[in-house]
């Protein structure tokens, strides 16, 4: 019984359990940092904003032109793509210290990984590539030849394939990662810029930013089957310049930035009807959901701030100021 241990040995015994508890709380607070991360391309630099309270609480330099992010190794590090650096930026969340910076290709702008985290495929859009990168060394494994200025990555579900868009070729290559070879090339809307996967991976939904639209591919046969357009009342079409896409947790609604038409649109994914849009910044650009899908932000690279959107309410709770020209959004929820 408790009674009968000494003094010494329960005070002992409770300052074990208190470092315990502490030590588990910190490794908790570093998965899930609550911090969103914003690069900023003119100020070599990341400003970080607290999700909840939504103040910015500090700003981290990082190499030239940051641009793309992701969150590796168990949400413990961001990963920055730097234009004109030609690396990418290896970012502790806990400490917001650069811990590493890789080789990454010329001019990487948009990235995404292999499932197991350990390569990286990046679009080169000087060199009208995919570039496939070993994240540990920075070695450059394979160069795929594909259109002309490639942007969106993103791969497959299986790790199969990663797709691929091209600004000029107006045309998403799907690419075998293995053999290095593209499978097949798509004729999309003009100027294709990121792209989601329906919640059961049967569609690729891809923004045409000078097409005013989504055009939704099946993946299984690789065909265009729908095309989205967008219209805002009182603007040409082309003001309408959609890029930024991101897709609710439960898979139903999809919510598209609208570039210099400076809404979000909310985009029900069954019937691939507007249901509503929303007036954020200049040139909504990028598009980020909390995990429990309840907040949106949006990079707005013409005002130099992030608009906070509350989705249920469908409403604009804050525009924060971050550094000049915004790109990306990565939230540590």
């Amino acid at each position: 019984m408790i009674d009968n241990i000494p003094l010494r040995r329960r005070y002992a015994g409770c300052v074990l359990l208190i470092a315990f508890g502490l030590a588990l709380a910190a490794t908790a607070h570093a998965k899930d940092s609550g911090k969103v991360f914003v690069s900023s391309e003119k100020d070599n630099a990341l400003t970080v904003i607290d999700a909840k309270t939504m103040v910015v609480t500090g700003v981290i330099k990082t190499c030239k032109r940051p641009r793309h992010m992701k969150l590796i190794e168990g949400n413990t590090k961001l990963m920055v793509a730097c234009g004109d650096s030609n690396k990418a930026d290896i970012i502790d969340v806990a400490s917001g210290k650069s811990v590493a910076r890789i080789a990454f290709g010329d001019d990487p702008e948009v990235f995404d990984l292999s499932l197991d985290g350990k390569t990286a495929y990046l679009s080169a859009e000087d060199e009208g590539a995919l570039t496939i990168v070993d994240v540990a060394t920075g070695k450059s494994l394979k160069s795929v030849p594909v259109g002309k200025e490639p942007e969106g990555v993103l791969t497959s579900p299986d790790g199969k394939r990663v797709y691929v868009t091209s600004e000029v070729a107006n045309m998403i290559h799907v690419v075998d990662p293995v053999a290095g070879t593209v499978i097949k090339n798509i004729a999309v809307g003009k100027r294709p810029r990121r792209m989601i996967l329906a919640a059961d991976g049967a569609e690729l939904w891809v923004t045409n930013e000078l097409g005013s639209s989504v055009s939704i591919v099946s993946t299984k046969d690789l065909n265009v089957i729908e095309t989205i357009k967008f219209e805002i009342k009182g603007m040409r079409a082309d003001d309408i310049s959609p890029v930024g896409i991101a897709l609710a947790p439960d898979g139903k609604t999809a919510f598209v930035g609208l570039g210099r038409a400076n809404h979000v649109a909310w985009v029900d994914v069954a019937s691939r009807k507007v249901t509503n849009t929303v007036l954020v910044g200049k040139r909504a650009w990028y598009v980020a959901l909390t995990r429990d899908g309840s907040r949106m932000f949006v990079a707005n690279g013409l005002s130099d701030d992030v608009t906070v959107v509350d989705v249920a309410a469908v409403k604009a709770l804050k525009s924060i100021p971050v550094g000049r020209v915004p790109y990306g959004v990565v939230i540590d929820d």
